[in-house]
């Protein structure tokens, strides 16, 4: 449930004004099902799909299944996302934990995913736990910003939607391209499609943190003027 402050103080989404998007949340609010309810789901399908990631490895006969099983948990983790927001609204649920609900589950799944691909077959560990940290400090900027002052930043280019993306292009490429495909030659290097992306991931998130830093010192410089 969230807090009736935040309630319009959220990521903008055009997804949000979508036909669909109102009536199935609606719908589900009608059923009874509260924001907090399915900010749990998007956490536990964010789990499920660093654990699908991570079986890509451990079942290299089944890896492109895996892949593609990760890719469409990693769209219901951001349909979760979208709907609480838009279910609090229906329903006018408010609660005192609102805020707990809407961003721990959502720094749980970055992790579980981020580290899961790092697992993932031909993948590194570290460029999957460097990724998660860089992910987690990218939502911290933005949460330190709102904390003293400022106006919730979401700008990019790798915030939470624009990671998810990144990860979901990495999970149907995997699932559907030809296996020699997945390794690209620089020369005499190679690097395989998941550390390609997460390092892809790992620089946007350290340019997204400088941006998000400056955007809020500068609307925090411009409020202390007024």
């Amino acid at each position: 449930m969230k807090q009736e402050s935040n309630l319009g103080d959220r990521r903008p989404l055009a997804t949000r004004e979508k036909t669909w998007a109102k009536r199935l949340a609606i719908a589900i609010a009608e059923r009874g099902f509260t924001p907090n309810s399915i900010s749990i789901v998007g956490l536990v399908v964010g789990v499920l799909a660093g654990v699908a990631f991570v079986m890509t490895d451990i079942f290299p006969r089944g890896d492109r299944s895996f892949w593609l099983v990760g890719a469409v948990l990693v769209q219901c983790r951001l349909l979760s996302n979208m709907l609480d927001g838009m279910v609090a609204i229906e329903s006018n649920h408010i609660s005192p934990l609102g805020e707990l609900f809407n961003e721990v589950p959502d720094r749980i799944s970055d992790v579980c995913i981020l580290i899961g691909i790092g697992y993932a077959a031909d993948a590194s560990p570290s460029l999957g736990y460097l990724a998660a940290v860089m992910a987690v400090l990218v939502a911290y900027m933005r949460a330190e910003g709102k904390i003293a002052g400022a106006e919730q930043c979401f700008v990019g280019p790798m915030a939470k939607p624009h990671r998810m993306f990144t990860v979901t292009l990495l999970a149907l490429a995997q699932s559907f391209v030809p296996s020699d495909w997945r390794i690209i030659e620089f020369g005499e290097s190679v690097i395989s499609l998941p550390d390609l992306t997460l390092c892809v991931i790992i620089i946007g998130c350290l340019l997204t943190f400088v941006r998000r830093l400056k955007r809020v010192s500068e609307d925090l410089n411009r409020r202390r003027s007024i």
